[in-house]
């Protein structure tokens, strides 16, 4: 993988001093990648589709969003929140998803305090719980009194999943994509609440849709084309039995008609914003941001120890990370220049995080390992070419571990 990290070790700021970063990236981190003419994003993101001009399906959905009447689309979702309370009699409203981070406490507040609905919240844990997204999470809780079920897969199968999930879809995640996909829908069916409502539209930023072309509809399949790309079954290995991965499944065809299960995005609905949403929920409710590694923002995956490998595995194998994808949001939204968001980009998405340590010990894979697995799953364009990785230039501000384990390690400390 040496030929990968010519930097290896080399001080992030020496680099930038030095003009080494520069010098190779000019403006463009991967200069012969066609980028998109408005915003940052690369020919090699998923879905990404250009117009005859160059602009990116995302930069298309951003001006198509600031000509709907969103007036009239949140009498529809009034329309919908209406008759799911009048159906429900004396069970719960709907099913929020929530994991404590910025969009799921919105989404609380949204459909609790602006519409007076009882919902009833349900989290799949990742089971890699920040210090930071433990409290948002415990604190959305007590902020909205809303009833709550938790799923925690056990460490050793995440474990093992994260190792397989590499070779598998090209990143450490498979579990929590497939969990925030199936378990709501698990609690649906076994309290028979049709309504499921999640917070950012596809068409908000993602590329791979738009407002005037959603492209997906919500259904029991849906996480697992947008993220998971595995069912259960297909993730099955010598460690890894069906019954282990029993929990990953999506209920039947036939539970989810039955039920009437169907699923909403408040961002089709209502002008959603999230600078402003997350200056709101911070403010009126205590949210609290953190470092998120391999970003210049700090509030995406808050929740979570793992997102900078996430990141980083996009990275190696699509060419950009978190900060491209920041960068290229605030570019539409006019609080980047171009050239300002090439600088963060080229500051951030190539350092190495320091959560990459922990998944090589939990998955006992060395680090030369982890790239090589990688390098399989690098998009054509990518191939043969140099993807530089730099040392992260000071340690992150919260502990890389999981926050139950802190908290046992703790206790049993003071025991000694």
């Amino acid at each position: 993988m040496s030929k990968d990290t010519p930097y290896e070790g080399t001080p992030l700021s020496q680099l930038m001093r030095s003009g080494v970063i520069a010098s190779e990236a000019a403006d463009k981190p991967f200069p012969h990648l066609r980028y998109c003419v408005r915003c940052c994003m690369p020919e090699t993101q998923e879905g990404v589709i250009f117009d005859e001009l160059g602009v990116c399906q995302a930069c298309q959905s951003a001006e198509q969003k600031i000509h709907i009447d969103w007036t009239e689309r949140e009498k529809s979702l009034r329309q919908i929140v209406d008759t799911a309370k009048a159906n429900a009699g004396n069970n719960y409203d709907c099913i929020i998803p929530i994991s404590g981070g910025k969009d799921s406490t919105f989404q609380l507040h949204v459909l609790t305090k602006v519409y007076g609905m009882k919902p009833l919240a349900v989290t799949f844990s990742h089971n890699w719980y920040s210090e930071t997204g433990w409290y948002n999470l415990q604190n959305s809780l007590e902020q909205f009194n809303v009833d709550h079920i938790m799923f925690t897969p056990n460490r050793g199968l995440v474990n093992r999943i994260a190792k397989h999930s590499l070779a598998g879809i090209g990143d450490s995640c498979w579990h929590c994509h497939a969990g925030v996909g199936a378990f709501p829908l698990q609690a649906a069916v076994r309290f028979n609440i049709p309504l499921l409502v999640w917070g950012e539209s596809i068409a908000e930023s993602s590329g791979r849709a738009s407002y005037k072309n959603p492209v997906r509809k919500f259904d029991r399949e849906y996480f697992t084309k947008v993220s998971a790309k595995l069912r259960p079954d297909q993730m099955v290995r010598e460690d890894l039995s069906e019954r282990d991965l029993y929990p990953f499944n999506v209920p039947s065809a036939e539970d989810c008609e039955r039920v009437g299960v169907y699923g909403i995005h408040l961002g089709d609905y209502i002008f959603w914003d999230d600078e402003r949403q997350t200056e709101f929920v911070r403010d009126v409710y205590g949210w609290r941001e953190t470092q998120i590694e391999g970003s210049f923002k700090r509030y995406k995956s808050a929740e979570c120890i793992m997102p900078g490998v996430h990141d980083l595995t996009c990275y190696l194998k699509r060419g950009y990370g978190r900060s491209t994808f920041h960068a290229s949001v605030d570019v539409r939204a006019g609080l980047l220049s171009r050239d300002e968001a090439w600088q963060l980009i080229r500051e951030n998405d190539a350092v190495r995080p320091e959560g990459l340590d922990y998944y090589l010990k939990i998955t006992g894979m060395s680090e030369e390992e982890f790239y090589k697995t990688m390098e399989g799953h690098r998009r054509p364009e990518l191939k043969n070419v140099v993807i530089p990785i730099y040392p992260k230039p000071a340690p992150n501000e919260e502990r890389i571990l999981p926050h139950p384990l802190q908290i046992v390690e703790k206790m049993r400390n003071q025991d000694k």
